[in-house]
């Protein structure tokens, strides 16, 4: 069976690889030149399915689990098992007890072992809350590896052209994004802003959140004395450079976490459309013919290998279908 996979972000990529792993002949038509540059670009990377039950639905935990193995797999080497650290300052101490009343797959920790975690840290933080089960990848590097994988599969791309004859597939499988907005029924943008700061002050082995009132921080350490400092979430779909006032309050977040921050240099500013439903839980759905994987909102990362799945096991079940009713036939 030949399917063709429109978009080549974080859920193109995925359902590429399932559909491919079960023998299909795979296509990924992309408008970018380069795999991964829409939303998935600006995405943190975190794999974290226990500290994102805190605003999300169960589903968001239950299939979020399967991504660190999977993710393992299909890029080795990229996931970092360290887990996710989570505080907040002592006025802020009601958040600590509010996130943990709402997740679960942690342990509370003290200031001793917040030093022990994150020696840079100590002293900063009395409390927090230890996810040890969770982990993250560079969205960056786990695309670019992923994108080679995929030709190593003998996956084809056709980049820079996102357009096909779709009638030359048996199959079209839609991962487009916020694209699909106004053309999927509830389908919204959500805008998120992030920005990348450098220094070599300050060491972090694992994400780091710090919650806050107003607007919760995360930051992600990457390679060389870089780290993510993220995300906003504003219900629009206009796109353009980040904004002061989010600028400020990530700088201004990540200056509480601590202090060194404010001498950091800031490398990269982006902001990124993330497509979702109006119950924030991505979907699997036929329409015209044509099998939409769409909404992961800010699950990306995290849901895409059990959306890709369930959308590969669509199409394989229905391949095994109709060889079953070509043999009958000869019969």
């Amino acid at each position: 069976m030949r399917v063709l996979v429109k978009g080549a972000g974080v859920v193109g990529l995925t359902a590429a690889f399932e559909l491919a792993r079960r023998g299909m002949e795979v296509e990924v038509c992309e408008t970018s030149s380069e795999p991964g540059r829409g939303a998935s670009w600006y995405a943190g990377g975190m794999l974290a399915p226990w500290c994102e039950r805190e605003n999300a639905a169960e589903t968001v935990l239950t299939l979020g689990q399967l991504a660190l193995d999977w993710w393992d797999e299909a890029t080795p080497g990229l996931v970092t098992r360290n887990g996710t650290l989570v505080v907040a300052s002592a006025r802020d101490k009601a958040e600590l007890s509010r996130f943990a009343s709402r997740t679960t797959g942690y342990r509370w920790v003290g200031e001793g072992e917040i030093a022990a975690l994150e020696p840079d840290l100590a002293g900063r933080f009395r409390t927090g809350l230890f996810f040890a089960g969770e982990g993250h990848l560079d969205p960056r590097l786990a695309l670019a590896a992923l994108y080679q994988r995929l030709l190593s599969m003998g996956v084809r791309f056709c980049l820079g052209e996102g357009t096909a004859d779709d009638a030359t597939f048996d199959r079209v499988v839609d991962c487009t994004g916020h694209a699909q907005t106004g053309k999927l029924s509830g389908l919204r943008g959500v805008r998120g802003e992030m920005l990348y700061l450098e220094t070599h002050e300050v060491s972090l082995s694992r994400p780091v959140r710090l919650l806050h009132p107003r607007i919760p921080l995360y930051i992600v350490p990457r390679e060389s004395g870089r780290f993510m400092v993220g995300a906003t979430m504003i219900e629009t779909d206009q796109a353009g450079p980040i904004t002061a006032r989010s600028m400020m309050e990530l700088l201004n977040a990540a200056y509480a976490l601590h202090p060194a921050f404010g001498e950091a240099q800031i490398v990269e500013t982006g902001t990124g459309i993330r497509p979702a439903f109006a119950n924030n839980l991505p979907c699997v759905a036929e329409k015209g013919g044509t099998l939409f994987i769409n909404g992961a909102h800010r699950h990306g990362f995290l849901l895409s290998p059990a959306m890709a799945r369930q959308a590969a096991e669509i199409v394989f079940s229905k391949e095994v279908s109709h060889a079953g009713c070509r043999q009958r036939a000869r019969a």
